[in-house]
C-alpha cells in the first residue's frame, strides 16, 4: 500500500453500558490496524435502528471490550486492503458494510471490517442506500423465505408500521402470501391499508384479541414474526391456531417475553428466537451472494426505507433522540463522507 492511509479519526465512542447520554462522545480515536483478510473504509454513512440502542445499554447478543465504536451497519468506499484477494480487489469500490463481531463499529469516518461483510455496491445504488441495504433488508428477505419454504399459507407480524414491517408486507404482497399485520396506532393502520394490506389490527383496540383470532383461524396464519415481545407475544400465541410457529426477532417492548404454557404443550405451538448474525453465519455463500442480488433488485421498491433525518457524528445525541422518539418515520443517519 503506497499511499499514505490515515491514523485517527473522529468516531462516536462508548465509554460504559449505563444507557445514558454520558456514555456516548463524539472523539478524535485511533483507527485500528488492519489484518488479512480486513480492508479499511472510508465511511460515508451509517444508520441507527433497534440492535444499536441495545448495544449501548449492554443488552445485545454481544458486547465489546470499552471503550469502543457502536454501529452495525453503514457504507463508503473501501480505501486500503490489509492483504487477500478479496481485499485488493475491493480497494476503490463502494460498499455496504457490516461491523465485525471483535471490533469497532460504523459510527466513525472510518472502519476496519471483514471483506466477507462487505457488499460492493451496483452502479444506480447511491452509498446513502448502502447504508441500510444490510440488517433490514437481510431480515425481511429471510423471514419471508422462512414462511415461504415453511409451507405457510399466511403470517402475523407485529411491528408492521416500522421500516423493517413495511418491508415484509410489501415482500408478501409480491410472493402472494397472505399478511396479517399488527400495528398500535390507528394512523398506521391507515398506513398499512394504503400499501393494500387487507388485514391490519391495531393492538390497543378493544376488539383486537377477537378480530386478530378470528384473521388467524380463517386464514390459517401458522407463523408469526414478533419484533415486539412482552405482553404482545402471549396475546398472539392465544390467537394462533395450534402447531403454530412464533419467531421473535426484536424486543422493542423492552420487557420478558410473557406466554401462557398450557398453550404450548396442550395446542403443540412454539417459539423460537431468529438472529441476523447467526443466521448469516449458516448460510451458504450462493444463498448469500442470490440475497445480496435481491436486496440491490428490489431496494428501490419492495425493501425501500425512508429518511428522516441526517445528523453529522458531533450530533450523536440529538440522532438517537428523534430516532427514540419517533422510529416509524424513518432512518435516522449520521453522516461523514457522504459525498464521496
Amino acid at each position: 500500500m503506497s499511499a499514505v492511509l490515515p491514523t485517527h479519526m473522529k468516531a462516536v465512542v462508548l465509554r460504559d453500558y449505563e444507557g445514558t447520554p454520558q456514555s456516548l462522545a463524539a472523539v478524535d480515536f485511533s483507527i485500528p490496524r488492519l489484518k488479512s483478510g480486513q480492508v479499511l473504509i472510508k465511511m460515508a454513512a451509517t444508520s441507527i435502528g433497534p440492535a444499536d440502542l441495545m448495544f449501548l445499554k449492554g443488552e445485545y447478543g454481544i458486547t465489546k471490550p470499552l471503550p469502543v465504536v457502536p454501529g452495525f451497519e453503514g457504507s463508503g468506499t473501501v480505501i486500503a486492503s490489509g492483504g487477500g484477494w478479496m481485499g485488493r480487489w475491493l480497494i476503490g469500490k463502494r460498499v455496504a458494510c457490516l461491523a465485525p463481531e471483535d471490533g469497532h463499529g460504523t459510527w466513525a469516518e472510518y472502519m476496519v471490517t471483514s471483506t466477507d461483510i462487505c457488499i460492493p455496491l451496483w452502479k444506480n445504488i447511491s452509498l446513502e442506500q448502502g447504508a441500510y441495504l444490510t440488517i433490514n433488508p437481510m431480515t425481511a428477505l429471510a423471514l419471508v423465505e422462512i414462511a415461504r419454504t415453511g409451507g405457510h399459507l399466511a403470517f402475523v407480524q407485529t411491528a408492521a408500521a416500522s421500516t423493517l414491517g413495511l418491508m415484509i408486507a410489501r415482500l408478501s404482497k409480491r410472493f402472494q402470501l397472505t399478511g396479517i399485520h399488527i400495528v398500535r396506532r390507528p394512523e398506521q393502520v391507515e398506513k398499512l391499508h394504503s400499501l393494500g394490506c387487507e388485514h391490519v389490527f391495531d393492538s390497543n383496540d378493544s376488539s383486537f384479541q377477537k378480530r386478530l383470532a378470528e384473521a388467524c383461524n380463517k386464514f390459517k396464519a401458522s407463523i408469526a414474526f414478533d419484533a415486539v415481545g412482552g405482553e404482545l407475544t402471549r396475546r398472539l400465541a392465544l390467537a394462533m391456531p395450534p402447531e403454530s410457529r412464533i419467531v421473535v426477532y426484536g424486543a422493542l417492548a423492552d420487557e420478558p417475553l410473557q406466554i401462557d404454557s398450557k398453550d404450548f404443550f396442550f395446542r403443540d405451538k412454539k417459539l423460537e428466537g431468529f438472529w441476523l448474525s447467526r443466521w448469516i453465519k449458516t448460510t451458504l455463500f450462493l444463498q448469500k451472494l442470490l440475497l445480496t442480488y435481491q436486496i440491490q433488485r428490489l431496494l428501490s421498491n419492495q425493501l425501500q426505507t425512508r429518511v428522516q433525518a441526517r445528523y453529522p457524528l458531533e450530533d450523536i445525541l440529538s440522532a438517537i433522540d428523534l430516532y427514540q422518539k419517533q422510529r416509524t418515520e424513518g432512518k435516522v443517519l449520521l453522516v461523514s463522507h457522504l459525498e464521496s
